[in-house]
């Protein structure tokens, strides 16, 4: 279930996010300066240990960025879940996308790529990287508004926000302070849109809460928001009340204003709203611009209404008996008929064991309509469409002959060929998905041949849509996806030969990364991982690597091996007793590997074999970071509760080293050694930054602080043996810094419009190349910055 793991992360660490792209144009964004005036803005068992003086604190540097950098994503395409796209009704090719943790982007028809929006959200801000609505202004061809926020549970402690943009996304000049949290990455964010903008009068913001807060209005073009007290509901359906992530009540999910009814300039008379309600009425309508509500009489009662259109005078409503985007087991499309009050039922399927969602009527033959089923998983999604307004419809496959089934589609995959996720076809089941999780569909209303709907790990879409109106003819779908990545970051490693990275990625496992601007072939399988969660290579072999992570597909093993530099990979024949993902750290000549494994598994394992057998680590806690030496192969270190430890005997025993550091850790590897550098071991933690030269016997504090760290080739002149990067803060600065001196002193090597949100878990310097350096996010992809 894509991002359903990325949300459990989020849980687990709070991780942030990022984007960019090397052969992605890099997007100029403006930091925003102010908020204008808002009436609601506010704005293990007991171990020897040895106490270790942790030795004096160098005077660390900070600068301006005098080094300048070009920032860009390594191109993996998309990786997530895409819960709204947006089509402009007032300029062609000018089409809207959000994701729910990845912030969200402008399509550019010239260069034929999604274009992100928010690189600029910092590190303390990476909650707005979540994306619970976003809308085109009807009248003003340049604006555009953006609901953001990720959490609303109690973990999260940060407000939402309502950001305006007069330039179509390139700078975000007003920004409104909620006094509630959004949801981008909860229960029900493919449900929408949550913001509207009157087209009679564009100055009226309407806003739909979560968490029991009701609808809000704005008249101020979104500078300031009011509660419409008068709206009788607040949208009280809650997935799981015994769920912290899904216990939160869903909320006011979608406002369509009757452009046909009110005053140009004054505003609309006539305002549908729907509620994620299921057991009272879920639509109201007002007729006096919201002065006062009623229940739209003769509704249907019992689903979630999760997507509406208003398309003469007709208002059509899709609906499922759970809020997704994950689940749902039932649903029906409606028809409203505003002149005679009358409603139909339009289901393509009556009955139906899943709900619908994505939604679109045809701009230039509004008897076209297309809808799509949320949540079938198997054998695949499907798509419906009609051309006499709901009379009758088509399916994008239909079953044949068990396991045939008929199709009205043929893929091209030469843009995401990894969509596969690894998986062979295995009918009914096709390696290639029309898609999971279709909470949005939309036909371009320039362009009757064109449609794009989001799924759970891409944007896919046609330009030749007309071809399913003819039983002779099948429809083309392509992922549509690329500019936009998603995928959270678990770890990387930057090899000096072979590829040139390898990445552990939620919901998509992984890749070797044979390329930083070509789309991989392939995911990494034998075994194909649900979730990778860490990957290491032997510095002295690195044709040798091992990585892990969740299971995937048919794969029964957490931990695989590659000794061709990720060409090929085979599971270990065996793994410790209830051992699942986890981190691995591969000794320098690759004939140890050390694993700390999650899951039930106590303690940590080391295999002299490949996997073949494990033996337990003496005199080390469960769940330690580990690491290996990166020039002597019996060496490894580890790190647990304030302590570091070190082994001299290949992961067999381990000593405690240097106690009494701090033990809050964010990264997958807080703990690394220094390549080229016998007993050099740095460890990030959430206090400071500390670096051994003895093996991690002792540890001097930096002065600095670091959430995530790397090591890549030195300079010409550095006088250290790696240049070293970190996600951090010198002095009173945050950003991303390097040190040629081995922490001496530091420079910054980006700015505030590249800071990519949450880059707390892996950050690894190119082996070969000074300067560069890759950087994991959660949410917006790998970006690598090059120094210019």
């Amino acid at each position: 279930m894509q991002n359903f793991l990325v949300a459990a992360l989020a849980l687990a660490t709070l991780t942030w996010a990022d984007c960019g792209d090397d052969v992605l144009p890099a997007v100029t964004t403006t930091p925003v300066v102010s908020t204008a005036a808002s009436s609601i803005a506010t704005t293990a068992a007991a171990l020897p240990t040895v106490t270790t003086t942790i030795a004096t604190t160098t005077s660390a540097v900070a600068t301006s960025p005098t080094v300048a950098y070009t920032w860009a994503n390594v191109n993996i395409g998309g990786g997530g879940f895409v819960p709204g796209i947006t089509f402009s009704k007032l300029q062609q090719d000018l089409i809207y996308s959000r994701t729910d943790i990845g912030g969200c982007y402008r399509w550019n028809k010239a260069s034929g790529l999604w274009v992100q929006l928010m690189n600029w959200v910092s590190a303390d801000d990476w909650s707005n990287l979540g994306v619970d609505s976003m809308v085109p202004d009807p009248v003003d061809v340049n604006r555009v508004y953006i609901m953001v926020g990720t959490y609303t549970n109690s973990w999260s402690k940060t407000n939402g926000f309502v950001y305006r943009s007069d330039d179509q996304g390139a700078t975000w000049p007003v920004k409104t302070a909620l006094p509630f949290k959004n949801g981008g990455n909860m229960p029900g964010r493919g449900m929408g849109e949550r913001i509207a903008v009157d087209p009679n009068n564009n100055n009226i913001v309407y806003l739909g809460a979560r968490s029991g807060n009701g609808l809000w209005k704005s008249t101020n073009a979104g500078v300031s928001f009011s509660q419409v007290s008068q709206f009788p509901v607040v949208g009280s359906y809650v997935e799981d009340p015994s769920n912290d992530y899904q216990s939160d009540k869903v909320g006011i999910v979608w406002t369509i204003f009757d452009e046909s009814t009110g005053t140009k300039g004054v505003g609309s008379s006539t305002i549908y709203v729907g509620a994620a309600e299921n057991n009272v009425s879920s639509i109201y309508v007002s007729y006096d611009s919201g002065a006062s509500w009623e229940a739209l009489a003769g509704q249907p009662i019992g689903f979630l209404p999760k997507r509406a259109k208003l398309v003469n005078k007709i208002l059509y409503v899709t609906y499922a008996n759970d809020c997704g985007p994950y689940v749902g087991t039932a649903g029906d499309v409606w028809k409203y008929d505003t002149g005679t009050a009358t409603w139909t039922l339009i289901s393509p399927v009556t009955s139906a064991p899943y709900g619908y969602g994505g939604l679109s009527i045809d701009a230039q033959n509004p008897n076209v309509i297309m809808v799509a089923a949320v949540n079938l998983w198997w054998p695949d999604g499907e798509i419906f469409r009609s051309t006499d307004g709901g009379a009758s419809w088509s399916a994008i496959w239909s079953w044949g002959n068990y396991p045939d089934r008929n199709l009205r589609y043929t893929w091209d995959t030469s843009v995401l060929p990894w969509a596969n996720l690894g998986e062979p076809e295995a009918p009914p089941v096709p390696a290639y998905k029309v898609g999971w999780m279709m909470d949005s569909l939309e036909i371009d209303p320039f362009d009757s041949n064109k449609f794009l709907y989001g799924t759970g790990l891409s944007l896919y879409g046609s330009t030749d849509l007309l071809n399913w109106d003819d039983t002779n003819k099948t429809v083309t779908l392509k992922s549509m996806v690329l500019g936009q990545e998603e995928t959270a970051v678990q770890d990387l490693a930057a090899p000096p030969s072979g590829p040139l990275l390898y990445s552990s990625l939620g919901d998509v496992g992984g890749f070797a990364h044979t390329s930083l601007t070509d789309v991989p072939s392939s995911v990494m399988t034998n075994p194909i991982f649900g979730s990778g969660s860490s990957v290491d290579y032997a510095e002295l072999a690195p044709q040798f690597v091992a990585r892990t992570g969740t299971l995937g597909g048919s794969s029964t093993i957490h931990i695989g091996f590659s000794n061709n530099s990720g060409t090929s990979w085979v599971q270990a024949a065996t793994e410790p007793s209830g051992a699942a993902s986890g981190v691995v750290a591969v000794s320098a000549d690759g004939l140890t590997t050390l694993w700390a494994p999650a899951g039930t598994a106590s303690g940590v394992f080391y295999s002299a074999d490949f996997g073949a057998t494990w033996n337990q680590s003496g005199t080390i806690p469960t769940g330690a970071a580990v690491a290996s030496d990166r020039v002597q192969a019996s060496a490894f270190y580890a790190f647990s509760a304030g302590t570091a430890y070190y082994s001299s005997d290949s992961g067999a025993t381990f000593t405690a080293g240097a106690s009494g550091l701090n033990s809050t850790t964010y990264s997958t590897r807080p703990l690394k050694a220094v390549p080229g550098a016998a007993g050099h071991v740095w460890l990030a933690t959430g206090a400071g930054l500390y670096k051994s030269v003895d093996g991690a016997k002792s540890f001097t504090d930096l002065g600095v602080t670091a959430v995530s760290f790397g090591f890549g080739v030195k300079s010409a002149s550095g006088s250290y043996s790696s240049a070293v990067y970190i996600s951090g803060t010198v002095g009173s600065v945050s950003g991303f810094f390097r040190s040629d001196d081995g922490g001496s002193s530091w420079i910054r090597i980006n700015d505030d419009a590249h800071q990519y949100g949450n880059t707390n878990i892996a950050i690894d310097g190119d082996k070969n190349v000074y300067g560069r350096v890759f950087i994991g996010t959660n949410g917006l992809g790998v970006v690598y910055g090059t120094s210019a």
